[in-house]
């Protein structure tokens, strides 16, 4: 590889945590190291920018967190990084410092910052898309995405003993404010009978059609997984309207919340860190700025972070399909 357009960087952790932050670290970490990089890392994400929070890391810096979820760094949302003032603080020790690369790992907001950073003091910045909502284009999946759907899908198939038990209706939220991706693929993988997304404009009316249909086909328990964006209204609202609907019915709300979030990151996860936060690295080394790492069809690309947090990945329409006709 040619001499590396970088010779010092930094590494954060910003926004909501996500399992496999620690891995994508550890594999910054030991790809700086492997090409003769100096790496620091910034506790607390932009704040620490901001405060001058770094600490030397090495190959033994980052030992035994492959496997850990969270982030050692600590992860934070800056206000203060949101203003001119705040950044060219961050820029200051920056430049203290020596540093001539960045590598944000985060999503949505994350990249917004960095973009900003990159654009106003010339920073090299490399974006590393980790966050269990699935949103970011430029990556077919992002880090802590399978970890978060497999952790909604063993807690659904736990829910559904319950229901079976006592023939009861179970509304489940699972995370995603903006984005249904983990709502569509839990309730296809836990045969949910209805799944309701902000993609998608849902109406109680529609729900009540398919409980109908449900009751024709003999089922005598459900399970409607809700992300908690949907623009329906709260689940407990649509619980509740369900309910006047249907007052014969045993109707139970579970809320998944931030055990989403947590835990040991899966396999694909673990894998999918490592290899975009080798991706970064080496990027920077290649001259790449302002730029996201992300893997497509198997492939290691490179997306504009403008790109990158003006589109959204959409959700599958034939996954909706293909849920609405094995549901019942």
């Amino acid at each position: 590889m040619k001499d590396s357009a970088v010779k010092k960087i930094v590494v954060l952790t910003s926004g909501g945590d996500a399992p496999g932050m620690n891995a994508a670290l550890r594999a910054v970490v030991r790809t700086a190291s492997h090409f003769g990089i100096e790496c620091f890392g910034v506790r607390e994400g932009f704040n620490g920018l901001i405060h001058g929070n770094f600490q030397k890391l090495g190959p033994r810096s980052v030992k035994h967190i492959i496997n850990a979820g969270g982030t050692i760094l600590k992860s934070a949302r800056s206000l203060e990084f949101k203003t001119k003032e705040g950044r060219q603080k961050a820029f200051e020790n920056c430049r203290k410092n020596d540093i001539d690369g960045v590598v944000c790992i985060g999503g949505d907001g994350t990249f917004k910052g960095a973009k900003a950073f990159c654009e106003e003091y010339g920073l090299k910045v490399i974006g590393v898309p980790a966050t269990v909502d699935n949103d970011i284009f430029g990556t077919d999946n992002t880090i802590g995405y399978d970890t978060a759907l497999n952790t909604a899908m063993e807690a659904i198939d736990k829910i559904r003993d319950t229901a079976t038990s006592h023939n009861r209706v179970f509304f489940v939220e699972v995370m995603g404010r903006d984005a249904g991706f983990i709502a569509l693929n839990s309730g296809l993988a836990t045969g949910a009978i209805d799944i309701l997304i902000p993609e998608r404009k849902d109406s109680i009316e529609e729900l009540f059609e398919t409980f109908e249909r449900a009751e024709k086909a003999g089922k005598s328990s459900s399970i409607v997984v809700v992300a908690e964006g949907e623009k329906l209204g709260s689940i407990y609202d649509i619980a509740k309207a369900t309910q006047a609907g249907f007052p014969d019915y045993d109707i139970r709300v579970a809320v998944l919340g931030h055990i989403q979030r947590g835990g040991s990151p899966s396999c694909a996860d673990r894998v999918l860190a490592s290899r975009l936060g080798y991706g970064a690295v080496v990027g920077l080394m290649e001259g790449q700025n302002n730029v996201m790492a992300g893997m497509q069809s198997n492939r290691l690309i490179y997306t504009p972070i403008d790109e990158a947090t003006r589109k959204r990945n959409e959700v599958d329409q034939e996954l909706l399909k293909i849920s609405e006709i094995l549901a019942i």
